[in-house]
């Protein structure tokens, strides 16, 4: 489940940006840092919008592997009974079949970025309220800021090396958002980067209709 949760969940630009949570300081600078992925991923809501995302995306899936599944019946019968055909009838079962190709292909691209907006929209409030966290702990902790300990998938992270886990606030932030960090996993290193990537449609690929000579 966790892997999945994490496979589905995309760190959008309005992450991957550090976070700021400002304060006056008061002596020796106070910079605090977290991992947003973390976080989302420890939420209640993370794990309702994977199941979300989930029924929608074999919604999707289901249409696809039908007309797919109409694709291939219609491939075979053209290459059992294609040689008997007249040049018209034989003419029009091959515009068919590149028809139901290119819907195909339409299908599995509107599949995919109606996935992505899906996600994007169940993601936002999520992240709202994440960030709404973040500035009251930076506050009330007196850190002039917090920093996103990565810059997002396939990047170098923000923060490289901690000397100790005084800063790191990412306990502090579950806490604010009603999670008990004692009953999850230990707070994320810095150098730590959970492995994201967006949702995507079924990789099927229908027969290829024979061309016109």
């Amino acid at each position: 489940m966790k892997q999945k949760l994490m496979a589905i969940l995309v760190v959008m630009t309005i992450i991957t940006t550090p976070l700021l949570a400002q304060t006056t300081p008061a002596g020796p600078t106070k910079i605090g840092y977290t991992n947003v992925d973390y976080i989302i991923g420890k939420l209640p809501e993370a794990k309702v919008m994977q199941n979300q995302l989930e029924v929608t995306k074999a919604q999707l899936d289901k249409a696809i592997g039908e007309t797919y599944k109409e694709a291939q019946e219609k491939y075979e019968a053209y290459q059992k009974n294609g040689a008997n055909m007249t040049d018209v009838i034989r003419a029009d079962k091959e515009k068919e079949l590149q028809n139901l190709s290119t819907r195909i292909e339409e299908m599995r691209s509107n599949a995919q970025t109606s996935l992505q907006t899906k996600q994007q929209q169940l993601l936002e409030p999520i992240l709202t309220k994440v960030n709404n966290a973040i500035q009251e702990v930076g506050k009330e902790s007196g850190f002039l800021y917090i920093l996103n300990m990565d810059a997002g998938a396939g990047t170098t992270p923000i923060i490289l090396f901690a000397a100790s886990e005084e800063n790191n606030a990412t306990n502090l932030i579950l806490r604010k958002l009603g999670v008990d960090p004692d009953k999850v996993e230990a707070a994320a290193p810095a150098a730590t980067t959970p492995a994201v990537k967006p949702a995507t449609a079924p990789a099927t690929t229908p027969a290829t209709a024979p061309k016109k000579k």
